[in-house]
């Protein structure tokens, strides 16, 4: 659905406008790629993110500028908050750096683009199916990719296990020694105090189909996000065992661990 020319003028500045148009994405003539980003679209949800990102959460992004400037990259970062609010936190940042911001794509949940309208947004904002071929098209375009190893089991963890690391995929990595992508970790604090939720109704969850049904409070709270970029690993390809892959995976989830670890000695309080 094409953005209003009104809705653009509203809630999109003139600096900011420019800014963007400085990201290239390949799109075709009615201003869509293959998997449904919009130009458009993306420019009026990071100019309404704005205030959220600035005024609500108060985010922190330090070493955003680890990320490479051009080329195939994998953002991977700690997952929480039932909501994918942290992947939005971490695309704001890199898409409004002042130095050659980029747009990246964040892997979804199978589960978010079964819901009506909230899917194909997604999509306009340049989320895609989290699933390895995706990934891989992506890469091989030269994208920035964020993507979260834990999946749901670590945005639908509960508070009384926050900040503690699920068990990752070993899929990221693969695809990283293929594209020769280098892997950016990412500790992210705060997600984890914006929902906390105390429980998980399972059945329900698998009456209604969905990965978690959490008993939480239906707010968001405004907790401070501070996002640590690390510096950036790279590894090559090569006939490598499974196990071998997971001990590379294993050193991610350390450096990412670490950065939560900073980011939890940083701040000075939850809000």
């Amino acid at each position: 659905m094409a953005v209003p020319k009104w809705l653009k003028r509203l809630v999109l500045s003139d600096a900011l406008d420019k800014q963007l148009d400085r990201i290239e994405k390949p799109v075709g003539t009615m201003g869509y790629d293959p998997w449904g980003f919009n130009v458009d679209t993306n420019k009026v949800a990071i100019a309404a993110f704005s205030a959220v990102y600035h005024k609500y959460f108060r985010v922190e992004a330090r070493g955003i500028d680890r990320i490479p400037t051009d080329g195939p990259v994998l953002i991977v970062a700690n997952h929480s908050g039932q909501l994918p609010i942290d992947g939005m936190l971490i695309a704001y940042a890199l898409a409004t750096r002042n130095h050659s911001p980029r747009v990246p794509r964040a892997m979804i949940e199978r589960f978010f683009p079964t819901v009506p309208y909230l899917g194909n947004l997604l999509n306009e904002m340049g989320g895609v199916l989290g699933d390895p071929v995706n990934c891989a098209k992506m890469l091989s375009r030269d994208e920035a990719v964020i993507v979260f190893p834990e999946g749901v089991r670590g945005s639908g963890k509960l508070y009384r296990d926050r900040y503690q690391l699920q068990r990752f995929g070993n899929g990221f990595m693969h695809l990283a020694m293929k594209y020769n992508a280098p892997i950016i970790p990412v500790g992210v604090v705060g997600c984890e105090e914006t929902i906390p939720a105390i429980a998980n109704i399972k059945p329900l969850a698998r009456m209604l189909g969905v990965p978690y049904v959490p008993i939480a409070l239906p707010v968001i709270f405004p907790a401070k996000v501070i996002l640590n970029f690390g510096e950036p690993l790279q590894f090559r390809g090569g006939d490598l065992s499974e196990e071998e892959i997971t001990a590379r995976v294993e050193s991610v989830k350390t450096s990412i661990s670490q950065l939560i670890d900073k980011g939890l000695s940083e701040r000075k309080g939850v809000f």
